[in-house]
């Protein structure tokens, strides 16, 4: 059965408050959840940024859900740490973690103070760092020389079975790559055609696992409400790669987004007040053969949407 999960938004909620809400999704219903891994908002009208990781251990702790997480090793995280930290929580909740590995946005990875890699080159550091990352998990003592440098590391804290690294992708030539090392496949909502193209250059190229779908979407008491969260939270959010993959800051996304209409923010945000035309659209996502489906609404009061969505978006998904 399709895993129907919540999305953990830490770029707009505070860590507090993000944890009720798990705890909320996971009385009303919802299978699992996954985190973002920010170190910036994409604006400052979202107005966060908590630390994910210390996040994750209070969530797991918190609930029985399990959870992923999306993580950038290379710049801002070095490997090690990435394995250590994937480590440490898969060894406490043992099949209940998953993390998914990209190549990273200059917003977050800009702070360390080095220069922002080429997209070619920021994929072969990522790679560099899944094989790494791999080693840890598998017990070995790792040195490596490359895009990365790692000595003599070793974990010494593992779980018995190491938690899935999945390949994050928004485009076909992405998850063609990811295929190559990937344990599943996690990408964005887009157009039904594009999501046919990614999934199947994935399958195509030989990818194994699961396919992880993020459902970004808005939801409201009505349609006016519904698009104007949408369009105040997530207009920031609206710009394809290189754009999004580029710009330094949230004032820097504040200023391309001024202009952005609300119309340009339903391209890449399903908002409706309906429920049941979110449902028939997360049932449609569940026939491309996406397995887990989570769902981010991107406004920043996230308790009406739980309780409405578990009472009646999630039994006509599943029915």
């Amino acid at each position: 059965m399709t895993v129907i999960g919540v999305h953990a938004s830490h770029e707009q909620v505070h860590p507090s408050a993000l944890l009720a809400a798990v705890r909320r999704a996971e009385e009303v219903g919802f299978d699992a959840a996954m985190s973002s891994d920010h170190f910036s908002p994409w604006s400052a009208r979202q107005g966060q940024s908590a630390f994910a990781w210390s996040w994750l251990g209070a969530a797991l702790e918190a609930t029985g859900l399990p959870f992923g997480v999306v993580n950038a090793p290379g710049q801002r995280y070095h490997p090690a740490i990435v394995a250590q930290a994937i480590g440490t929580l898969g060894a406490m909740y043992p099949g209940r973690f998953w993390a998914a590995l990209g190549s990273g946005e200059a917003s977050n990875e800009h702070i360390t103070g080095g220069g922002w890699p080429r997209k070619e080159v920021r994929n072969a550091r990522l790679r560099e760092c899944v094989d790494v990352i791999r080693a840890l998990l598998a017990g070995e003592e790792v040195s490596h020389d490359g895009l990365v440098t790692v000595d003599r590391a070793r974990l010494w804290t593992r779980p018995e079975v190491p938690p899935l690294l999945v390949g994050a992708a928004v485009s076909e030539a992405t998850a063609r790559w990811c295929a190559e090392w990937a344990d599943g496949l996690i990408t964005v909502n887009a157009p039904r055609g594009r999501l046919e193209r990614i999934v199947g250059a994935y399958r195509d190229a030989g990818g194994r696992g699961k396919l992880h779908l993020q459902v970004h979407l808005s939801w409201a008491e009505s349609e006016d409400e519904a698009r104007s969260i949408a369009h105040e939270q997530w207009r920031s959010n609206v710009f394809p790669p290189p754009v999004c993959w580029d710009l330094d800051t949230a004032e820097h996304f504040d200023v391309v987004s001024e202009d952005v209409s609300v119309e340009r923010v339903s391209e890449v945000v399903n908002v409706s007040s309906d429920p049941g035309v979110h449902a028939k659209v997360i049932r449609e996502y569940v026939e491309l053969g996406f397995e887990e489906v989570y769902l981010h609404h991107v406004g920043q009061e996230q308790e009406r949407f739980l309780d409405v969505f578990g009472e009646r978006v999630l039994p006509e998904v599943r029915s």
